[in-house]
């Protein structure tokens, strides 16, 4: 009978030792860090990281003032991934900084538009219409292409994003270029026919994509989409597929669509 005893005694001992040696040993749940801007970018991720906690995965965002701290943090291993550029703008920082940076998905989309108060559509702009552009050389090459995509002009080929004024081969309306700062271009909107605006002083100003803007970059466009960016050596991590799928979600894309209303809108359907 004691031995019996003594035997059970054991069994229930090794039976607790196990269960505490299980839960002891217990992994935690895996915490990455995701760079982004502040303001839309860093909203968005927040959302993506409230869907991915659902799926086991801690997401800490820290967010930055300047476009080249994610980069540089990521490719130092500070961060696992950031999302706040455009693919042309990371290409451009791996062959500066000799980095290996790569889109691993596509993020939000903010698209450059042209915008007037006085027209519904380009084709409605009159001969010797008045049309702002920036005058910042990636923004303004990038409001020229616009503004030859709706049909209003031709450039010079191969001129590019680097387009300058000088590069508009054919100008059949005879528009005039008002070249200023892009921050004042939704300020100036009234006294102008027209405006090629990026999305960030769209929505900044408060002007409405839907009734303003006449005309939009399409959804491929390169500088139109922002990108979830990673580095060669954790590129196909779990943890990375995980945040992609959270921020790809129904929950996110709900976010987006209540957040912003349209000026900001999903890359990835």
């Amino acid at each position: 009978m004691q031995k019996r005893l003594f035997l059970k005694g054991i069994a229930a001992g090794a039976v607790f030792a196990a269960g505490f040696g299980l839960s002891g040993c217990k992994k935690e749940a895996k915490v990455i860090k995701v760079g982004a801007t502040a303001g839309p970018h860093a909203e968005v991720v927040q959302a993506a990281a409230k869907a991915a906690e659902k799926e086991g995965l801690k997401v800490q965002v820290v967010e930055f003032s300047d476009y080249l701290g994610p980069d540089k943090a990521l490719a130092e291993k500070a961060l696992d991934l950031d999302v706040y550029q455009h693919e042309p703008f990371l290409k451009n920082f791996n062959a500066n900084q000799k980095t290996d940076l790569v889109a691993v998905a596509p993020a939000i989309l903010m698209r450059m538009g042209i915008y007037s108060n006085k027209v519904k559509a380009p084709a409605d702009l009159k001969v010797g219409a008045i049309v702002g552009i920036p005058n910042d050389p990636t923004n303004g090459g990038r409001g020229l292409q616009l503004l030859e995509k709706a049909g209003l002009i031709k450039l010079r080929e191969g001129a590019g994003f680097k387009a300058t004024v000088a590069d508009v081969a054919e100008n059949p309306k005879k528009l005039v270029f008002k070249e200023l700062e892009a921050a004042q271009l939704p300020r100036s909107i009234d006294d102008l026919d027209a405006a090629t605006i990026t999305m960030n002083y769209v929505m900044s100003a408060g002007l409405d994509p839907a009734k303003q803007g006449i005309f939009l970059e399409g959804k491929d466009a390169p500088l139109a989409v922002m990108v979830i960016a990673a580095r060669k050596d954790n590129k196909d991590s779990e943890e990375v597929k995980k945040f992609v799928k959270a921020y790809h979600s129904e929950e996110v894309k709900k976010f987006i669509a209540e957040k912003y209303k349209g000026t900001i809108v999903p890359a990835w359907e």
